[in-house]
């Protein structure tokens, strides 16, 4: 008997997601054609760029799929928050009576949670918001598992990237984006206004690379906009 211990499933995962192009989906998920996927656009307003240090002040998300938008199921909160806000609340119009007075956090994640298997979440910057996800959700002792996600951000990069060797300055903003594909001006610096916009922009990026929808969510990771992460605190 060998006294090399078996590669842990930690180490194996990653050799698995650098093989499927960096993102390792759900076996059952990877060929779900993406036409036909739920989809949920998610934003939060955060009081600092540093996943590490902000704070959540608002949430906002909408569901949608193939190309429409479900206005009912729009979600918004205020989170309460305390301490330095830095200029969070001036930016995205908020006072902090308001803020004081928002629902705690936890509630808010609560909620998200039951989304978490049930739909794909579009983002705009992914990486920032999953990370504060991951440390909030932690902090409450909440936990998500195998959430898949979506990147307007990122795709609008890998499809930059087609026609720039260097990408113009500010050329993935959301608003940008959206001007690049036709999109009305849409309000910004407010969660639940920019879930919508970014699902708007998502179903623009997507109709411009899989127009006759018969691409699956595992055909979109050679793109880097596709994810799939735990979230919290996950017990082993």
């Amino acid at each position: 008997m060998s006294n090399a211990s078996a590669p842990s499933l930690s180490w194996w995962g990653r050799i698995q997601r650098w093989m499927a192009g960096g993102t390792l989906l759900p076996e059952e998920r990877k060929h779900q054609m993406l036409r036909d996927m739920p989809l949920l656009a998610i934003d939060l307003e955060l009081t600092s760029l540093d996943p590490k240090k902000a704070k959540i002040t608002s949430i906002g998300w909408v569901e949608g799929k193939a190309g429409s938008i479900d206005v009912s199921s729009c979600y918004y909160e205020v989170v309460r928050a305390s301490g330095d806000l830095e200029q969070s609340p001036v930016i995205h119009g908020l006072t902090a009576d308001t803020i004081a007075q928002g629902v705690h956090v936890r509630d808010a994640l609560k909620k998200l949670s039951q989304y978490a298997h049930t739909h794909v979440w579009v983002l705009h910057n992914a990486g920032l918001d999953m990370a504060v996800l991951d440390r909030v959700m932690a902090a409450n002792e909440q936990q998500m598992e195998n959430v898949i996600t979506l990147d307007t951000l990122k795709l609008a990069v890998y499809q930059l990237q087609k026609q720039h060797e260097v990408l113009p300055p500010n050329s993935a903003t959301l608003t940008v984006c959206r001007q690049r594909h036709h999109l009305p001006l849409a309000p910004a610096h407010n969660a639940l206004d920019d879930a919508m916009a970014t699902l708007q922009l998502w179903f623009a990026q997507y109709y411009s690379l899989d127009p006759k929808g018969t691409m699956s969510i595992q055909d979109f990771t050679h793109t880097q906009a596709v994810g799939c992460r735990n979230l919290g605190k996950i017990e082993n």
